[in-house]
């Protein structure tokens, strides 16, 4: 099959509101399920108020949708790109209908999500298996994850390489992602392959460090949520930095590579708690860009769609497991990312 074989393109993400009256009723679509109070919810939403109510990501996605239509047009292939999310507008099952209705019926999925584990890799499947009940006469391919692809290396380690050769006095490095319970992470590659989500993120920092000429670094968590008595992956970069406060640091890097864009996570959790905490420790941040606008990172996308196209694996600077081409909402594999059940379900 080639890649002219396919007649859409869909980016599938997260979601997130674009308006104070819409941080609520996103919120409850997030948690659905939970039995969480509106209350705690308003609670939660303050980082959205913050913000007047607005997520970076629907913004951030449209203007990458834009860079991968100009790549494509660049490259002669007609592909229409079609935006649908998770959690709030575009819906995913909205997209999916207007496909349909558009006369697409093969139709290509990336994922804005480097990863493999549940939330980062298996509710994006749910997420085709959903729309693909909505439009059973589409077939759904879903691209394979990126985090080890030589463009996204290479374009993480350029931040990171600008970010060393500026820094003076005692500094460190630390390598950030968003936080999982623990044992959602051990169960994030099914039985045969555990911790796949760590292992992924902790290879992704080993191979920028390495292409930034960088020895020296950690990685580090940050956005967890829910019940406090949880464990989730640690340490908390927040709490890191403190230590390596205390420990002589002077000025400290950290790099997103978690996050493919300036998300929620990234403008609250690293531009505002993270500064600020430095700030208030005499300690000199540098935050590395994320690398989800860059031309290149469009052109990753297409290369990855062609090779999907042509049947050939795409390019991987990783020995950790890379997975995709999902048809139809099916797992890579049986028990593969498997949720892991909430105390009374």
């Amino acid at each position: 099959m080639a890649l002219n074989d396919y007649d859409a393109l869909l980016v599938l993400s997260f979601g997130g509101p674009e308006g104070e009256d819409e941080v609520i009723p996103f919120l409850e679509n997030v948690t659905r399920g939970r039995g969480i109070p509106r209350e705690r919810l308003a609670q939660v939403g303050e980082h959205y108020f913050h913000f007047g109510g607005v997520s970076p990501i629907n913004g951030q996605n449209r203007k990458l949708i834009a860079k991968i239509e100009a790549e494509l047009s660049a490259r002669g292939i007609d592909l229409p790109v079609y935006f649908g999310n998770r959690n709030w507008h575009p819906v995913a099952e909205e997209t999916a209908k207007q496909l349909l209705d558009d006369g697409h019926r093969n139709v290509l999925v990336f994922a804005t999500s480097a990863w493999g584990g549940y939330s980062a890799c298996r509710q994006y499947d749910e997420d085709i298996q959903r729309i693909r009940e909505v439009t059973p006469e589409i077939t759904y391919t879903k691209l394979w994850q990126f985090y080890g692809h030589p463009t996204f290396v290479d374009l993480v380690a350029e931040g990171l390489r600008a970010a060393v050769e500026k820094a003076t006095g005692d500094t460190r490095v630390l390598f950030t992602a968003h936080s999982v319970p623990t044992a959602a992470d051990q169960n994030s590659g099914g039985p045969a392959d555990q911790h796949l989500y760590s292992r992924q993120v902790a290879e992704a920092a080993k191979l920028v460090a390495k292409q930034a000429g960088v020895d020296s670094y950690e990685v580090v968590w940050q956005s967890r949520s829910g019940n406090p008595a949880t464990p989730w992956l640690e340490p908390d970069v927040v709490d890191r930095a403190k230590e390596l406060q205390r420990e002589g640091m002077e000025h400290l890097i950290c790099v997103p590579i978690g996050f493919i864009t300036d998300h929620m996570e990234v403008v609250w959790d690293l531009d505002t708690e993270l500064k600020q905490a430095c700030e208030e420790m005499g300690v000199s941040l540098t935050r590395t860009p994320t690398v989800g606008l860059k031309p290149a990172f469009a052109g990753m996308v297409v290369d990855i769609a062609e090779a999907v196209g042509t049947e050939v694996k795409p390019k991987t600077l990783s020995s950790v497991t890379v997975q995709g081409c999902t048809v139809n909402g099916a797992p890579c594999k049986e028990g593969c990312c498997a949720p892991v059940k909430r105390p009374g379900r």
